[in-house]
């Protein structure tokens, strides 16, 4: 077997990423996803692609974010992993793949193959998500009217509200960001995510009670992909009264208001909580992620 040649492409050769079969289907997954030519990279074995990656980023970023299409041909595991350990951009890598694809034989396959080849480059898994996509045919979840919602220009009251929430929290992201650099970090980093969004700081909402207690926190967002459920958050002292399906109905309208077609969203598979107001609020499971760390 010959060695395998590492490629960077650019617009000249571009085509050639796309010479590697799809049986997880990412091309159409990231059917609205730009993906920069010189930010996608090739492993070649006798000439022909045996595994591939497209790392992204917004469009004025200077580095990639993430690494969000990475596919490796059944066998050719070590490849894969030359691919990730000779990338210039050390990254979180996001494996998408089909809702239900450990029932499927050929989809676990593929997706073992490219964990695989993860694994080997010395990524480490972080956490596994559910991908929703509400539409209209769902209906709008009805909003229970037990909260008030208010928008709030000042930063600080958020970044406060997020430290609050992330004190007691089950998202593994926050987890590892409070691990590293304790809550400040972690509502930093919800902040710095958020203003890079494309969408107006304006639509950030602070949810009340009738009391006129801070029930928590919902961010309307509009990422490079289109709109999503950006953050739901319930402060600590308030939660056991499911105000999270409040804050996540509100969220919802408000984006359709504002002419969102379909709302994507995301949580951690181990919240159980937030996956079943996904579920009641009318958002099916439309893909899975795997989160996966380089060490």
């Amino acid at each position: 077997m010959t060695d395998v040649v590492i490629r960077a492409l650019d617009t000249s050769d571009a085509e050639l990423f796309d010479t590697l079969p799809d049986p997880l289907g990412a091309r159409e997954g990231h059917r609205l996803t730009r993906h920069r030519p010189d930010w996608k990279r090739v492993a070649l074995r006798d000439g022909r692609v045996v595994a591939r990656g497209a790392w992204w980023g917004g469009p004025d970023d200077s580095e990639p974010v993430n690494l969000n299409w990475f596919d490796v041909a059944e066998g050719e595991e070590e490849a894969g992993a030359a691919l990730l350990r000779s990338a210039p951009w050390q990254v979180e890598l996001e494996l998408n793949l089909p809702a239900g694809w450990r029932d499927d034989p050929a989809l676990r396959t593929a997706a073992d193959t490219r964990i695989t080849a993860a694994r080997k480059a010395g990524y480490e898994l972080l956490v596994e998500r559910l991908l929703y996509r509400w539409t209209p045919g769902s209906g709008l979840p009805e909003r229970p009217g037990r909260l008030e919602f208010r928008a709030e220009p000042d930063d600080a009251v958020f970044f406060d509200a997020l430290r609050r929430i992330h004190s007691a929290t089950l998202d593994a992201h926050a987890l590892k960001a409070i691990e590293q650099g304790g809550l400040d970090r972690a509502a930093q980093e919800e902040l710095d995510f958020f203003h890079w969004c494309p969408s107006p700081r304006e639509w950030w909402q602070v949810a009340y009670t009738a009391q006129g207690d801070m029930a928590g926190i919902h961010i309307p967002a509009h990422n490079p992909s289109g709109p999503c459920i950006g953050f739901i958050g319930v402060l600590p002292e308030q939660r056991g009264h499911g105000y999270a399906f409040d804050l996540l109905a509100e969220c919802t309208h408000f984006l359709v208001e504002q002419g969102a077609e379909f709302v994507a969203a995301a949580t951690d598979r181990g919240n159980f909580p937030m996956a079943a107001n996904f579920a009641k609020a009318g958002f099916p499971v439309v893909k899975e992620r795997l989160n996966l760390d380089p060490v």
